[in-house]
């Protein structure tokens, strides 16, 4: 996370708190080091933001301090909340961590709207503890275009290591598949994330190439043929 998006963060995390917050529930929310908590909320009081505390103590928001508001309508509004609301059923655990802070802004600013509901049933949690691949890392290495050395396993357990050039990501309803140029078949391929049983990102990149292999991509590769590749061998 950006520092001036951190900033942002503690902001907000302090001006919904009910009690005084402590830099280490800080660091842990924002997944930082306490050092860096100390060394944002002394840059945020010399920029004149109100927040009061001291170290071991816990920090608060003065009343009264707000920010602009977001500049939606109301259907737009709801339609934000639906959007964050189904990020639940990707299995993406970052996205929805961010979902959640999105989320919180909106509700600091219109008020919660617990009649909008959406069911939580979806992709499989991509849980490293549970030996998945974090969705975060694939979406990095895309950005990035750096090549993914991965260990796949297909529906009937045959197991195949591959270097890939990860392209995108296809959030389908019961999974999220990874579409790819395979190097092991020379051509596109699409691997379902909770079949990734290993993943190291590689030194090697190919920058420039992303964009070419997306515009290709669609093409040869129809959305129904997509989802027809949850079933079908990689």
């Amino acid at each position: 996370m950006r520092r001036s998006n951190r900033l942002f963060e503690i902001i907000q995390i302090l001006r919904s708190a009910a009690r005084p917050m402590t830099a280490e529930a800080l660091a842990k929310t924002l997944e930082v080091s306490t050092r860096t908590i100390y060394r944002d909320i002394s840059a945020l009081q010399m920029m004149n933001t109100p927040i009061e505390g001291e170290p071991g103590i816990g920090y608060v928001m003065r009343r009264g301090y707000d920010l602009p508001p977001l500049n939606f309508d109301l259907e737009e509004i709801e339609a934000l909340r639906v959007g964050l609301a189904l990020l639940s059923r990707t299995g993406d655990s970052a996205l929805q961590r961010a979902a959640r802070r999105i989320h919180g802004k909106v509700e600091a600013l219109h008020g919660p709207a617990d009649w909008l509901l959406v069911a939580p049933w979806g992709a499989p949690q991509d849980d490293p503890a549970k030996g998945c691949v974090s969705v975060s890392m694939l979406r990095d290495a895309i950005r990035q275009e750096r090549k993914l050395e991965l260990t796949y396993r297909d529906e009937h357990g045959c197991r195949t290591l591959r270097t890939v050039r990860p392209l995108a990501l296809v959030y389908h309803l019961e999974c999220v598949m990874l579409a790819s140029w395979c190097e092991l078949r020379a051509g596109f391929r699409h691997f379902r994330t909770d079949r990734i049983y290993g993943c190291a990102v590689l030194d090697e990149r190919f920058v420039g190439e992303g964009a070419v292999l997306r515009a290709l991509w669609p093409d040869q590769n129809r959305w129904d043929a997509a989802a027809g590749a949850i079933a079908a061998p990689a």
